[in-house]
């Protein structure tokens, strides 16, 4: 899997969830994130991408159409939330992971030859690259599915946790945790991935479930604020800074719980961050914008079968069946409406 994001897991408060626990609310997806795990995680034996006959990956919209209509199917409501420009301290992180994509592809093209399959799928899911063709038919395929989508000015997890605070989404849906130092209360991991998944190399399986990390409630049980998780993530490095040697989310933590802020914790270890305070204005005052809608838009069946059967060689059946699952949905949703009136 493409790594992105802090890595605060070991102090934040989850909760096991079911998909049924989120139907008739608004969820904020972040799309990129999602995507990448659809690249990722979808492919073949030796860990070639699904692709359609003119060499196109395709792993991407077979996740939307298997996943996305399977939870609105379960009366979930989606938008998806799409990055937009980078902000220039992302720089060095971005480097960082074409660097690791471009070593893993050499590891799984000699774990091909060598015949090791196992080596070779978990090596390819770590070159996963999702290109300007490849988002554009996202989008598209989101609209044919009645799935609006927002354009972020910048980080879309900023733009997602701006909504949620808004009220216009009960969460926001990402694998990362950035979403709760941007300020969402509620963040969603494992909505798109649950299941059954075997794990790398053992011939085991874990059931991968949704669980809902509440902001809140993680702040309460750590005692601090949310500015102090932002310094404790700055510590441990985020997207926008590299983190302290040697230190980790529960060092970070009591460091801050002792200290009160990052400030304090430089003078007594004679240590700094660059640019920490201009990460911490990332986080606290992000570039966001209020021009989106979160509402439920018409499908469009004859352009999502025109775009997978037609252009990427999808199965008919399996899109007019995937799609029926919407269908149903917003039939049933709508009887319930016209009931609550009789």
């Amino acid at each position: 899997m493409v790594d992105m994001g802090v890595n605060i897991s070991d102090i934040i408060v989850k909760e096991k969830a079911s998909i049924s626990d989120f139907s008739g609310r608004w969820i904020a997806v972040d799309a990129y994130n999602i995507l990448y795990q659809f690249i990722s995680i979808i492919r073949q034996p030796d860990g070639t991408p699904l692709m359609d006959s003119q060499g196109r990956v395709t792993s991407h919209l077979s996740g939307l159409l298997s996943r996305t209509t399977s939870l609105l199917g379960a009366g979930i409501n989606l938008v998806f939330v799409y990055d937009g420009e980078p902000h220039e301290l992302k720089s060095g992180t971005l480097r960082g992971r074409r660097a690791r994509k471009e070593k893993a592809k050499a590891e799984w093209e000699a774990a091909l030859e060598e015949g090791d399959l196992e080596t070779a799928r978990t090596k390819a899911q770590q070159t996963s690259v999702l290109t300007h063709d490849m988002v554009e038919d996202s989008k598209k395929l989101l609209g044919f599915f009645g799935i609006p989508w927002v354009a972020a000015p910048s980080d879309g997890e900023a733009q997602a946790s701006y909504m949620a605070g808004k009220g216009d989404v009960w969460g926001c849906a990402s694998q990362d945790f950035d979403s709760l130092l941007f300020g969402a209360d509620n963040l969603i991991r494992n909505l798109t991935i649950s299941g059954r998944r075997k794990m790398p190399k053992r011939r085991a399986y874990i059931t991968v479930e949704p669980e809902v990390v509440s902001l809140t409630e993680t702040l309460s049980s750590l005692n601090i604020t949310r500015e102090q998780l932002i310094d404790v993530a700055i510590l441990v490095g985020t997207d926008f800074n590299e983190g302290i040697k040697g230190i980790g989310p529960k060092k970070g933590l009591k460091l801050i719980q002792k200290l009160g802020n990052l400030e304090a914790v430089f003078e007594e270890k004679d240590i700094t961050v660059e640019d920490y305070q201009e990460v911490r204005d990332i986080f606290l005052s992000p570039r966001v914008t209020d021009g989106y809608v979160v509402k439920k838009i018409k499908m469009n069946v004859e352009g999502a079968v025109k775009l997978l059967v037609d252009e990427h060689d999808f199965s008919e059946e399996r899109v007019k069946s995937s799609l029926g699952k919407i269908k149903e949905e917003r039939e049933s949703e709508a009887q319930v409406s016209l009931d609550r009136w009789a």
